[in-house]
């Protein structure tokens, strides 16, 4: 071998670079040096999470029929790649609402997140604006949304509209007050699913004391300390803060109980009227339907994301990504069409993409890499995905979000 072929050592640039593409990164944390995907992060969440918190996020209706058939649905596309085309300059940008994004990907909102992770809403919502990404706040949160507002101006906010109709004008006033210029409706949930996952690991709302909890949350020593004491400590005890317009329940309770009067006499006539009070923009999520997906249309929604809940309502509801072509030929010329549910992989997005999403939300993975890493936990999994669909668009030939469509992929027949 000639002395011009010889491997020379790597600078530690080149090194730290050469790391990086295949997901190593030495200046993360210990703890985070092995996780090479989101799945990675579920693996670690187990471990340090208490039972009852991990089997809340992890779970979903009854046989979980629509939880597997939300990742089931992405195998049955195939990618058709273009070759020899100069990507050195391709970008994942990509603009809603007049806002520009650094990727086509956000964090959808998840319940209860200050209690599996510390200050959990904040911690989403700053990696997601440190990223340029949209985050969703839930409104079964823990921390006022004032003061997530406040951390990440830029976050949207998720709304269970309350069932005591005469609380709608005012936590939409709320909301509005609190400065947030996107307002997402969630309106599957006309009432509570039949969870067996949550009474199967021990979780409630509030969660009830007793020598089992205790038990599950002591031999999670750095949940306990780092999470739970933690909170106790710095803010006391965590209450339900935006559910309404005024204050909710303790999230940890021998007696207290949430209301959460059933939704199943809502209409979309108070979605319309909720239009006539909200000025920003107003997001529909949990679509599954053409019909519905014009229903929100006409009542004036700025954008829908087509949503089976993540499999954690109806058990065996059709997966998003089967419905989501459909339902762009339908109003997606009218409207902004968003989708969640089973996104793992930069694939995953780009696939969502292809069939016409304009931007793609998860909510599991990033909780689990806020409980396990913090911010810079989320900052991990929020660049693992990014890098994901930085090279898939590289292998497709694809230079922007734009050129990302239904060319670039094929169905499989099953």
């Amino acid at each position: 071998m000639s002395s011009d072929s010889t491997l020379s050592p790597l600078s530690q640039p080149a090194r730290v670079a050469a790391q990086a593409a295949y997901g190593k990164r030495p200046d993360l944390p210990r703890r985070l040096q092995n996780i090479l995907s989101l799945d990675d992060f579920e693996t670690a969440a187990r471990k340090h999470l208490p039972r009852p918190l991990f089997g809340y996020i992890a779970g979903a209706a009854e046989d979980n029929i629509s939880l597997k058939a939300n990742r089931q649905s992405f195998q049955d596309y195939s990618f058709s790649t273009r070759v020899m085309v100069d990507v050195a300059k391709r970008n994942q940008q990509t603009t809603i609402f007049g806002e520009t994004y650094a990727s086509p990907f956000g964090v959808a909102p998840v319940g209860i997140s200050a209690i599996s992770a510390y200050r959990g809403d904040i911690v989403l919502a700053q990696a997601a604006a440190s990223a340029g990404i949209p985050a969703i706040m839930s409104g079964t949160s823990l921390i006022k949304m004032e003061d997530v507002h406040q951390a990440a101006p830029g976050t949207w906010f998720q709304a269970y509209l309350p069932g005591d109709t005469s609380r709608i004008a005012g936590l939409i006033d709320r909301v509005e007050a609190a400065g947030f210029k996107t307002l997402v409706l969630t309106v599957d949930i006309p009432v509570w699913a039949n969870r067996e996952n949550n009474v199967r690991t021990g979780f409630s709302m509030p969660l009830r004391p007793s020598l089992r909890l205790a038990w599950d949350g002591m031999i999670r020593p750095r949940w306990l300390v780092g999470t739970f004491m933690r909170t106790l400590l710095s803010h006391g005890m965590p209450h339900f803060e935006n559910s309404f317009a005024t204050r909710g329940a303790p999230m940890l309770s021998n007696s207290a109980i949430r209301d959460t009067t059933g939704r199943d006499h809502l209409t979309w006539q108070h979605v319309q009227e909720i239009r006539r009070r909200w000025s920003g923009n107003l997001v529909i999520k949990g679509v599954l339907s053409e019909h519905d997906a014009l229903r929100a249309v006409e009542a004036g929604a700025d954008g829908i994301i087509v949503s089976n809940h993540g499999g954690r309502q109806l058990d065996g509801a059709a997966a998003p990504l089967e419905v989501l072509p459909g339902i762009v030929d339908k109003v997606g010329h009218q409207t902004v069409v968003m989708m969640d549910s089973g996104v793992r992989r930069g694939a995953d997005v780009i696939k969502a993409m292809a069939l016409g999403a304009r931007m793609v939300f998860l909510g599991r993975p990033f909780m689990y890499a806020a409980a396990v890493g913090g911010q810079v936990g989320v900052d991990h999994a929020i660049t693992l995905l990014r890098d994901e669909v930085d090279r898939n668009m590289a292998m497709l030939g694809a230079r922007s979000s734009q050129e990302i469509t239904a060319d670039c992929i094929l169905s499989k027949v099953r």
